[in-house]
């Protein structure tokens, strides 16, 4: 598609700003031994494995910023660093594959968040907000878009009749199914440099970010 190929030719594409004679002295000093070992995270973290029109300029970015950012720091900010990026890029992805179904990526979390929870694919809004990392009024905009679609209907809680929950509609579990399966096919082919070893150690390691990341979001 014209518009993922634009995509992600921006977001590959990242330019290199011209270099002040302050800059220029700072450049080379990360390239003398006495910072080498300080550079190492930095370096390794850009990776033998990724492509080299991101590797080249994004590593430069990261020794040009890498005197800036204390030595305590800088495995953390190579960490937030790629991990922002990389939330960018799959923004960009979804948002463009989705628009074959006519769907945003708040509506397909959503509906992929009832139908992985299995039957009778139920949930309260409260745990919906919390699947989407979204405020409690950007979901109730969510779940009101998807119900005037047909997609998701409220019915009572059977064990408890004063709550409320989001359920799937037949329709609802259709679109979830089609707009998954949509997705997974065009990520797999982005990802398709990295074999499955790859791929299963790279979710462990996401999963493992995004639930530390959880326990402190739901304390805020």
């Amino acid at each position: 598609m014209r518009g993922r190929q634009a995509d992600r030719a921006s977001l590959q594409d990242v330019p290199n700003e011209p270099a002040d004679e302050q800059h220029s002295e700072l450049h080379s000093e990360l390239h003398s031994e006495q910072h080498s070992e300080q550079l190492d995270p930095l370096r390794a973290f850009a990776g033998e494995r990724t492509k080299r029109t991101v590797r080249d300029s994004w590593s430069t970015a990261l020794e040009s910023l890498a005197p800036m950012v204390g030595e305590r720091h800088r495995a953390t900010f190579v960490v937030l660093l790629w991990a922002f990026r990389t939330g960018r890029q799959l923004e960009a992805l979804l948002s463009d594959v989705l628009l074959d179904e006519g769907l945003d990526t708040s509506e397909f979390t959503l509906l992929s968040a009832l139908r992985i929870e299995g039957p009778p694919h139920r949930l309260a809004a409260g745990e919906l907000a919390d699947r989407l990392v979204q405020t409690t009024g950007g979901t109730t905009k969510t779940i009101r878009r998807l119900e005037d679609r047909g997609s998701i209907r409220r019915v009572a809680d059977p064990d408890d009749k004063r709550r409320v929950l989001i359920e799937l509609t037949s329709a609802g579990a259709e679109l979830a199914r089609s707009s998954l399966e949509l997705v997974l096919d065009a990520f797999d082919l982005d990802i398709g440099e990295l074999d499955v070893d790859e791929r299963a150690e790279l979710g462990v390691r996401v999963a493992r970010l995004s639930e530390e990341l959880s326990e402190r979001v739901r304390r805020r």
